[in-house]
């Protein structure tokens, strides 16, 4: 199989061909997406690797798999870590896209494209999470702020946010339910107690896999599976690592409340965690594992949660 590699600038693709010195660059835009296509398919290019770039990478990505291609999105730490194993040290836009050509051509198998109907889901997720940042760093703000003026700054200004942040959710929440599957699955989700309709609309946009992944690789895809760090005779602590940032960020906030006042569940094991020597935030972190995991059940059995609890005690 002919792969390339594509190092994504803001302006322009770099692009190498796997097993050949040939390399071409072609323009970020529209016209030079269809280019690039027609040049890979003289080629007889079937998989294309490219790095994750900040979101440059999106347009170019949804026009490949528009035109067939099978595209490998990598994470930058993937493409460093590959770079170090081969003693790579240099470092420019030709050598990336060859390096990330060499990437995809030692895959041994590639996951599915993502359902494109969730591309501009998660890009309303994004813009809702922004905001979310933004009223936070206002409230920080307006608890520091000992001007007068300057308290009504931030107050006023936390009440638009507020609102634009409620009416965005509303509107994601809208363009879900005008998918049947979705609107399924949403419910699914919220009907675990503990997660409401916004922590759903997260989990479902950050992680389309749910309801088709073991219980251990949806923990691992969120970033709260615990690993080993064992070596020899030493048994070291177990910690969780990499993952969905966002994702995980979006669970712990719901966590907390759900593992204190609203999933009895989650409530007895905070409790028996704690009780038991863990300290809050490793307790915590199990109960972000136990969330995700009740996700992935109801979703994969397609029962609402309270049936799910009733028969399966899951």
């Amino acid at each position: 199989m002919i792969c390339a590699g594509i190092d994504t600038g803001k302006r322009k693709l770099d692009v190498a061909l796997h097993g050949s010195n040939e390399q071409f660059a072609v323009d970020n835009d529209p016209a030079g997406h269809g280019s690039l296509a027609a040049l890979l398919r003289e080629r007889g290019v079937k998989r294309v690797g490219i790095e994750a770039s900040g979101g440059y990478e999106m347009d170019v990505v949804a026009a490949l798999h528009r035109d067939g291609f099978k595209v490998v999105v990598f994470q930058p730490a993937q493409v460093r870590a590959f770079a170090q194993f081969h003693l790579q040290l240099a470092k420019n836009d030709k050598l990336d896209a060859a390096l990330i050509a060499a990437c995809t051509a030692a895959l041994s198998r590639i996951h599915p494209p993502p359902d494109p109907r969730l591309a501009p889901l998660a890009a309303k997720m994004t813009l809702i999470e922004q905001i979310s940042e933004d009223i936070a760093r206002h409230k920080t703000r307006l608890e520091t702020c000992r001007d007068p003026d300057g308290r009504e700054l931030w107050t006023q200004e936390i009440a638009r946010l507020e609102k634009i942040e409620k009416a965005e959710l509303k509107a994601l929440e809208k363009l879900i339910r005008a998918h049947r599957d979705l609107a399924e699955r949403l419910d699914l989700i919220e009907s675990i107690q503990g997660i409401g309709i916004k922590t759903a609309m997260l989990i479902l946009v950050r992680v389309p896999e749910i309801g088709r992944l073991s219980r251990e690789q949806v923990a691992a895809l969120v970033g709260v599976a615990p690993y080993d760090d064992d070596s020899g005779d030493r048994r070291g602590d177990r910690h969780i690592k990499g993952g969905r940032k966002r994702a995980r960020a979006g669970l712990y906030a719901a966590a907390w409340p759900a593992s204190s006042q609203h999933n009895p569940l989650l409530m007895a094991m905070y409790q028996r965690l704690r009780a038991a020597g863990k300290e809050h935030k490793v307790a915590l972190v199990a109960c972000v594992r136990k969330l995700i995991i009740f996700a992935n059940a109801v979703v994969a059995r397609g029962t609402p949660w309270r049936c799910a609890v009733s028969q399966t005690g899951v």
